[in-house]
């Protein structure tokens, strides 16, 4: 069974004239998404003073950049290059699941960094006590075992109800198109739904808990007003550009979205596949003083080494 992903949007109806241009930006931005997140998390392996949580931490939040774009360039770049514009029943639910775990696990992967940021802040002494080697690890495993097992359910649940719909008013394939292509809901898919809904707001509530200790630690002297805007200024802009992003996507599912442009809504809807995992690796490596200087330390070995060569 064949699901249709695109249905008249002006990106891949406008043909040969404009297919080329959105090629080539997109892949441009595909390539420089790929290189920001892998230069970081290179940095963080290979560099043994970045061995540290918050960078372990950091390095996950950028493997899993990685791992939502996948599920989403790799289909849309061909999708340009094509008359036809569609995807397998099969293929559409894995996409989905990539697309929508890489979401969720940013969350996560967010709330466990302002959980660090909390102990190193407001309990330094014991910073390295709490947040041991086997911490860390449980940590990234529920950050990331979360996320995998709560979509899988969902889509699990989606896979039970038969499909009497072929065409998707979406640039991707993810859990809520696919509902809407059902031929009837149900209560399961409602109650896990609301289910979700809930570990979200609980998470978005631990990561403000979190901040709020910070800044009332921070803001009673000098020194701690300049380690919170060193190390939790990035955290705040990477939290506020996930918030807005998913709002854009949450407004695309309004039932009074149809009522917008093709273009906008389109934008609306590859949001958080664009701005998070672009711009996450480019905030730390720029804000993290202990980041920038090993990568402006290897670009300059690596042009005095060029230099050597000639």
């Amino acid at each position: 069974m064949a699901v249709t992903t695109i249905e008249d949007t002006e990106v891949m109806s406008s043909g040969s004239v404009y297919n080329p241009v959105y090629f080539l930006l997109t892949f441009v931005l595909y390539i420089l998404i790929i290189t920001a997140n892998l230069t970081l998390i290179l940095t963080v392996i290979m560099e043994k003073s970045l061995h540290e949580p918050m960078y372990i931490f950091l390095s996950n939040l950028c493997v899993n950049g990685l791992y939502g774009t996948v599920g989403f360039y790799p289909k849309f770049l061909l999708d340009l290059q094509s008359d036809t514009h569609s995807i397998t029943y099969s293929w559409c639910f894995i996409q989905g699941y990539v697309i929508y775990t890489s979401v969720f696990c940013e969350l996560t992967h967010i709330t466990v960094m302002s959980y660090d940021r909390y102990v190193a802040i407001c309990r330094p002494l014991q910073y390295h006590s709490i947040l041991t080697p086997h911490a860390v690890l449980k940590l990234l495993v529920v950050a990331w075992a979360y996320p995998l097992l709560a979509t899988a359910i969902a889509l699990i649940l989606t896979l039970r109800i038969p499909i009497c719909g072929t065409h998707i008013q979406k640039l991707f394939c993810d859990n809520t198109s696919i509902l809407k292509l059902a031929c009837f809901q149900t209560i399961a898919n409602q109650i896990w739904g609301m289910i979700l809904i809930v570990g979200i707001l609980i998470k978005f509530l631990l990561i403000l808990i979190s901040y709020a200790l910070i800044v009332r630690v921070c803001m009673s002297s000098n020194e701690g007003r300049t380690k919170f805007t060193k190390t939790c200024l990035p955290h705040l802009l990477v939290l506020a550009i996930f918030i807005i992003t998913a709002v854009s996507d949450i407004l695309y599912g309004w039932e009074g979205s149809e009522n917008l442009s093709v273009s906008v809504r389109n934008a609306l809807a590859v949001q958080f596949l664009i701005f998070p995992p672009l711009l996450n690796p480019i905030i730390y490596g720029l804000q993290l003083p202990q980041i920038r200087k090993v990568v402006c330390r290897q670009c300059c070995k690596h042009k005095i080494l060029c230099y050597l060569r000639r």
